[in-house]
């Protein structure tokens, strides 16, 4: 075999290991703030525990709450954006990020809100105005 040929198949098979290692590694699966420390990104699901102060820091420029994820662990958030507008009807988070000093420090938020069509009463007053 050609040097070239040889040389071409070891960077092609080179390069396919380190893109499947580097996507292997930024898969993240959903855990608790518990499991969350031992990882360097995670997806932590749960509510806003609304029993704690919350609010938007103008010095620090973040959003700070605290969450309650499925285990029943609650953690301080801190999320480097201004308070989402549908923040306290949302019935669900996923927090994105890493913990570190027992906060954990999100880079990104999602949020599940009530659906205005799954609603009982919504769909008994659109059915009674028709």
């Amino acid at each position: 075999m050609k040097p070239k040929l040889i040389i071409g198949i070891v960077s092609i098979v080179f390069f396919t290991s380190l893109l499947m290692y580097n996507f292997g590694n930024s898969i993240s699966t959903y855990v608790n703030f518990i499991d969350a420390e031992d990882r360097p990104t995670a997806h932590v699901v749960g509510v806003w525990d609304d029993s704690q102060a919350y609010g938007f820091s103008r010095e620090t420029m973040q959003f700070s709450f605290h969450m309650k994820d499925q285990d029943g662990n609650v953690r301080r958030v801190v999320y480097p954006r201004p308070k989402p507008n549908n923040f306290e009807q949302a019935t669900q988070l996923v927090v994105i990020g890493e913990m570190r000093n027992n906060v954990f420090h999100a880079n990104d938020m999602l949020m599940k809100c009530p659906s205005k069509y799954n609603d009982p009463s919504q769909l008994e007053q659109l059915s009674s105005a028709n």
